[in-house]
């Protein structure tokens, strides 16, 4: 199985993607090829190359039917400045391709998912940098080469079809041309470095929404690195997401085991 690697937001390092081909190489041998895109390696400002070269790469591997999968090389910033050129350009040999991502991957994996496209919030090659990070780069490939069903958040059971994003993300896909029907999907949400105002905001906005409000059930991952204010909030995050999905009137469903972190799960978006 060949997968393509291209970054639609920030820059790898090259001496990532060894390590990650590496791996794939002791963990899967001759059945998987890693093929990191140039595009990966480039650096514009904040950027892996600019606008045009991230959108041209994204476009080389989606359409290429050599590849079978598309993996995202990092979060960071930018998948959504380049929505508006990929979705458009996109040939029906793209259709025949998994989409594997997170964080600032969600502009464009909510958007190929409300185009009928195989998408799945999971580890990224640069997550092999983490505490643990290569036990996240094994469930990805498995996931994305045998399906394994071990690599999946635990909680999937086949009964809805699920989708998970960033909470930032999906609050800003909102009122969006990219935004996918979530009516009856568990939802799953994470997010990582937001202060907890900010996780309360984000989850008014998304609660509010109407089409949100049409999901089976909301989940809450993990959000790490919580900022300290200069007085405490005095709710944490699963308080935050009881409140809201009590205003609303959405079940919540508990924890799900997805985060920026070593032990992030994959969630396919869909059944």
């Amino acid at each position: 199985m060949k997968i393509g690697v291209v970054a639609p937001a920030a820059r790898l390092e090259q001496a990532t993607a060894d390590r990650v081909s590496a791996l794939a190489a002791n963990v899967l041998g001759s059945r998987v090829e890693i093929v990191f895109h140039p595009q990966c390696f480039l650096s514009h400002g904040h950027f892996a190359g600019g606008d045009a070269d991230r959108a041209a790469a994204f476009l080389d591997i989606a359409n290429d039917t050599s590849f079978a999968a598309l993996w995202c090389a990092r979060g960071g910033y930018g998948s959504g400045r380049i929505a508006h050129t990929v979705l458009p350009g996109l040939s029906e040999h793209a259709r025949a391709k998994s989409y594997m991502g997170y964080s600032d991957n969600g502009f464009l994996l909510g958007a190929l998912y409300q185009r009928g496209f195989t998408a799945a919030h999971g580890p990224l090659p640069q997550d092999i940098r983490r505490n643990g990070g290569e036990a996240a780069v094994t469930r990805a490939l498995k996931w994305l080469v045998d399906r394994d069903r071990a690599s999946l958040e635990p909680s999937i059971d086949g009964a809805h079809p699920t989708a998970a994003f960033n909470l930032t993300i999906l609050s800003k896909l909102i009122g969006t041309p990219y935004m996918p029907d979530l009516a009856s999907h568990m939802l799953m949400v994470e997010d990582v470095s937001e202060h907890l105002y900010s996780i309360d905001r984000l989850m008014f906005h998304i609660t509010s929404n109407d089409a949100i409000r049409r999901i089976a059930g909301l989940r809450i991952g993990r959000f790490n690195d919580i900022p300290e204010n200069d007085r405490p909030f005095g709710q944490t995050e699963e308080e935050i997401a009881r409140h809201w999905c009590g205003v609303s009137g959405i079940p919540y469903l508990g924890r799900a085991d997805i985060g920026h972190d070593a032990d992030n799960k994959v969630v396919p978006f869909g059944r």
